[in-house]
Formats: C-alpha cells, sequence, structure tokens
C-alpha cells in the first residue's frame, strides 16, 4: 500500500506526472525504489534526469471558449528562453489552456490527469520534455466563468504576461466586434499598468493604513512642512491617499489608450452606446517567472571547479 504522499515524493524525485508516479507505486507495491526503476522501464527517465534542474523560463498562455463565458490562463516553464519561444512549447502551452476550459480541473494535480490534445496533460508533458531535451514543469492556472458576460485574455511578448479579464453584461454582446475590442484593450491596459484591484471597495483597509502611515512619516520628515498645523498635514495626507487609490484600482486608472478618460468612465461610455449595463467583475494576471528562483551562471566558481588541487 501507498499514500498520496508516497506519491508526491515520487514525483519530486523523479519529476514524473502524477498519474504515472501512481502507476509505478502501484505496479510495485509501494517500493519507492523499484517503483523508480519501474518509471525508468517505462521510458520516462529522460524526465527524472532532468528533475533537478531550474525550470524558470517559459511562457503564460490563455484559452477562451467559443462562447466567450469561459476563459484560462496557465503557466508552464522551462530552461531557456529558446524553448519558451518554440512553436512546440507555445503549443504545449496553449493545449494545457483549453484542457482547463474544457475540464475545470480543481488543482494543478487533477489538471495534469485531465484529457488534452493526445493524451493526458501530464502524458503531453512528459512527451515535451522528451523532444525538447529540457526540464518542464505545470507552474499554476487560472478559470473564470461567466453566465452572461465576457472572458477576455491579453497575451503580451510571447507569453511574458497574460491577463484574464471577466466583464458582466446585461445582455449578451459576445457577437459584437467592438464590445469585444473593448474588453480585449481592457485586458491590454492591465498588462501594462498593473492595477490590484478593481474596485475602491475591494482595498483592504489594513493597507490603506499602511499607506497612510508612510505619508505621514513623509510629510513629518519633509522640513517645507515642519511649520504646518496638523490638520493641513491631515488633510495632504488625505489628498495622496487619492491619488493612491487611483493608482491601484483599475476603473479610477487612466485608460492608457485615452489619459482624458478613466476605465472606469471608458466603460461607462461603452455601456451608454450598446445600450446596455456593463461592469468589470474581476481579472487575473500572470506574469511569467515572477517569483521564481532564477538560473545564475558564475563563471569564477566555474572556473575554480575545474583547477586540479
Amino acid at each position: 500500500m501507498f499514500t498520496a504522499q508516497d506519491v508526491a515524493k515520487l514525483r519530486e524525485i523523479t519529476g514524473a506526472g502524477m498519474m504515472d508516479c501512481k502507476k509505478a507505486l502501484t505496479a510495485t507495491d509501494g517500493d519507492m525504489e523499484k517503483a523508480g526503476e519501474f518509471l525508468r522501464e517505462q521510458g520516462i527517465s529522460v524526465v527524472a534526469k532532468k528533475a533537478g534542474r531550474i525550470a524558470s523560463e517559459g511562457a503564460v498562455a490563455s484559452a477562451v471558449s467559443a462562447n466567450g463565458k469561459i476563459g484560462a490562463l496557465c503557466e508552464l516553464n522551462c530552461e531557456s528562453d529558446f524553448v519558451g519561444k518554440s512553436p512546440a512549447f507555445q503549443k504545449l502551452c496553449g493545449d494545457v489552456a483549453a484542457a482547463v476550459v474544457s475540464a475545470d480541473p480543481a488543482d494543478l494535480d487533477a489538471l495534469l490527469s485531465a484529457a488534452a490534445e493526445g493524451g493526458t496533460v501530464a502524458e503531453l508533458i512528459t512527451a515535451a520534455t522528451a523532444s525538447i531535451g529540457e526540464k518542464l514543469s505545470l507552474r499554476r492556472f487560472v478559470r473564470q466563468q461567466i453566465a452572461l458576460g465576457r472572458e477576455e485574455s491579453y497575451i503580451h511578448m510571447g507569453g511574458k504576461i497574460g491577463v484574464l479579464l471577466e466583464v458582466e453584461t446585461s445582455q449578451c454582446l459576445n457577437a459584437n466586434s467592438e464590445f469585444i475590442t473593448m474588453c480585449h484593450d481592457i485586458a491590454m491596459h492591465i498588462a501594462a499598468i498593473s492595477p490590484k484591484y478593481v474596485y475602491e471597495s475591494e482595498v483592504p483597509q489594513s493597507e490603506i493604513d499602511k499607506e497612510k502611515e508612510i505619508i505621514k512619516a513623509q510629510l513629518a520628515n519633509d522640513p517645507a512642512n515642519k511649520s504646518k498645523p496638523e490638520a493641513i498635514l491631515e488633510k495632504m495626507a488625505g489628498g495622496k491617499i487619492k491619488k493612491f487609490i487611483k493608482e491601484v484600482c483599475l476603473v479610477e486608472q487612466e485608460y492608457v489608450k485615452d489619459a482624458s478618460l478613466t476605465v472606469g468612465a471608458f466603460v461607462a461610455q461603452n455601456a451608454k452606446k450598446f445600450g446596455c449595463d456593463i461592469k468589470i467583475v474581476r481579472f487575473s494576471k500572470f506574469i511569467m517567472g515572477e517569483g521564481l528562483e532564477k538560473k545564475s551562471d558564475n563563471l569564477a566558481e566555474e572556473v575554480a571547479k575545474m583547477q586540479v588541487k
């Protein structure tokens, strides 16, 4: 017998997919060493040999259902920027994103076992690892679905940044090319300007309080404010907080394609034109490799290792 923790451990050791590890442990009555040998015998050793490498390059990909109501982002990582830009890797990323849309997986393990074009997602990644020759790993995904409205995606620079935007409407506009363009342009704005929230009501009070503390300290440390009364400093701090809100909230930001409008005003303008209610609900944004350990080459260390002791 074996546990889910055993499957996870074998997966970490070998780099093989979850289902492959489960099959190996089943075939070997839970013997970890024999399971590793079983995987090698099944031709999956190429993944194990690459498991210790750093996969910090890659791409973010997206997929949207034909009716525009389901969207997905996913991030796959590889070892080199060259592979990350290759057609084979880009296709793999697209296939995985499409699997997120169709399978609605609960987590990464569920996604790995989900059906995709040509096999399960885990099988596609294993096969691609063997053919491409680098360690590949599925890092994260998000799936959004709306009853009436649109899920719109935007991918920047071949997968360096990905955005998935959810827009609710009071009537179906998904056949309207102008509405689709509006959604796409707002998704592009998010990629460029990086808001943290959609509305002011979403900003945690703790974040506002922290920002206010910083602003007050800045004002107090400015010699020009030494003679100003507390009430004036409080008013100045309030003005800076309003500016902070405009910077972090999507609907308050100046629209990147027309600085005379906020994003909220741009949406309202289009709602009037289309004759229906339009509301931005939420967005997700992935920056490829964000937070990952990056591979670094240290020439001095390499030379030192080559010297005879």
